[in-house]
């Protein structure tokens, strides 16, 4: 018997469960515990044979009326969403075994949690939560959307590219969010850079810097375009010492060969 998973990035804790559905739609279905919500399971199943994840509620709250509105509207509210670093929704579908669910993008990857207890971190996600991660954070923002806060389980990162996606981002939209819900995500953001960095080898204090700012009540940034701003400011000071360090290396070679 062959008992090869055929999902690519299944974790021990993740397991295959028996769906029934004559019309060939949807096959292979596999609980994630790993990126589980409150009140919301996550899978992944093939959908006409192509991987998608899904979002349904969990068992014991499917079939009420107001959790089932919640779904919805997490729905309506990301469905308008479009980010490269935000993982999209496609569609709210019933799935056999689960109920309704809303219907994102597979992200083949694993999350900041697991690459920070197994010990994988890498310049380049460092960097992604430097750049890319505050991107989908002021996009966030910019369109007013309330949301869980951000935790190293909510982000994902892709296995070849190592690109960043969020993948909870909305479950309600207002008018005009507030300094308080600002203020949360920067706090957020300082949580998610101090852990990082507790988990490098290397120091860097001027991040470190920027992530207890973040999480200082009283001297924070105001919003996330002046945490960029900063951040911006440090990755400018570390290329200008690279180029004075290069210009210092090549006029010593240029006198070493000329003498």
């Amino acid at each position: 018997m062959n008992n090869k998973v055929s999902y690519p990035y299944v974790s021990k804790e993740e397991k295959q469960i028996p769906i029934d559905d004559p019309s060939g739609k949807w096959s292979e279905l596999y609980l994630l515990p790993e990126w589980e919500e409150d009140y919301y399971n996550v899978y992944t199943v093939k959908k006409f044979g192509k991987w998608v994840m899904l979002k349904a509620l969990k068992p014991q709250y499917a079939g009420n009326p107001k959790y089932e509105a919640l779904l919805q509207k997490e729905f309506d509210i990301r469905y308008n969403l479009c980010h490269p670093n935000i993982v999209m929704v496609n569609d709210l579908d019933k799935v056999p075994g689960v109920g309704m669910a809303i219907i994102t993008d597979d992200v083949y990857g694993y999350s900041l949690r697991r690459l920070i207890d197994e010990h994988r971190l890498t310049p380049k996600i460092v960097h992604r939560l430097e750049t890319q991660l505050l991107d989908a954070m002021e996009y966030i923002q910019e369109n007013h959307v309330q949301h869980i806060p951000i935790t190293p389980e909510t982000i994902i990162f892709t296995e070849y590219s190592e690109n960043l996606k969020l993948t909870n981002v909305g479950f309600d939209q207002k008018d005009m969010l507030s300094e308080q819900d600002t203020r949360a995500d920067i706090a957020s953001y300082g949580k998610i850079i101090n852990e990082v960095l507790d988990n490098l080898p290397a120091n860097l204090p001027k991040l470190r810097r920027i992530a207890k700012k973040c999480e200082n009540p009283e001297h924070s940034y105001r919003t996330v375009a002046d945490l960029q701003l900063d951040m911006e400011r440090r990755s400018s000071s570390q290329l200008y010492i690279i180029i004075c360090c290069f210009i210092a290396v090549m006029a010593f070679i240029l006198i070493w060969l000329t003498v």
